[in-house]
């Protein structure tokens, strides 16, 4: 009967749901600790309970699939805050597009050079200079750099959860208080783990976050296939 169970993909779905639900439910008991981040939390157990019943990540992607499909609209759905900002974005177009473009580009070098003095595969830091874009824009761009998919995904994830976990503490005791300022930091180098963290530290934070989480997409797309060309020639 249970062999049954596992076999059928609405289980994994049913079982994605329920752990985020309860990550959830322990996040919002805590106060809305950062360390019970409902993503991280529901990361770890999930892994504990497919390696626990002994589950295929084929067979549990397969099942859960339906939320991978979600994430575009749910980005996309970033627009709404966005659009409400509207009148603060056209006064600050100029700093935050520079911003924009000096994060990736920190991003891109810093992540290259630092593979270099550990003596690690190229590819390694092309992935690893892929960290602060989010998934499906990530995994566009890795075939263009010649970054390995897989490794650019773990990347991402990671730096979203640490983003969402200590970012917003790091920020604050670096004496940052203003929320436009907030959300961009979040966004730019978190992606949507960020963005929903500045959601739930203030609406405007959540605003600027998911504008900094769209503008790393367009420049990470522009910027880095062209470091990588005049890099390799």
């Amino acid at each position: 009967m249970m062999a049954h169970i596992l076999a059928q993909p609405a289980f994994c779905l049913m079982l994605t749901l329920l752990v985020f639900a309860l990550g959830q439910w322990l996040f919002e008991r805590s106060g809305r600790h950062p360390l019970l981040n409902p993503v991280a939390f529901a990361i770890l157990v999930l892994i504990a309970l497919l390696s626990a019943l002994n589950l295929p990540y084929d067979h549990y992607f397969e099942g859960a699939q339906v939320i991978h499909m979600l994430l575009g609209p749910a980005t996309v759905a970033l627009a709404v805050p966005l659009y409400q900002q509207r009148a603060h974005l056209r006064r600050l177009w100029w700093p935050i597009g520079l911003a924009i473009v000096a994060s990736v580009l920190i991003s891109y070098l810093s992540a290259v050079q630092i593979t270099r003095w550990l003596a690690m595969p190229a590819e390694v830091g092309q992935s690893l200079a892929l960290k602060s874009v989010t998934v499906p824009v990530a995994m566009g761009i890795s075939e263009r750099i010649e970054a390995v998919v897989s490794l650019t995904i773990v990347f991402v994830v990671i730096t979203g959860n640490l983003g969402s976990i200590i970012g917003s503490g790091v920020l604050q005791k670096l004496g940052v208080r203003d929320p436009k300022v907030m959300g961009l930091a979040l966004g730019a180098t978190s992606h949507g783990q960020g963005a929903a963290r500045a959601f739930q530290l203030h609406p405007e934070s959540g605003a600027f976050a998911g504008l900094a989480m769209a503008l790393t997409a367009i420049a990470a797309s522009v910027v880095m296939p062209l470091i990588h060309n005049w890099i390799v020639l």
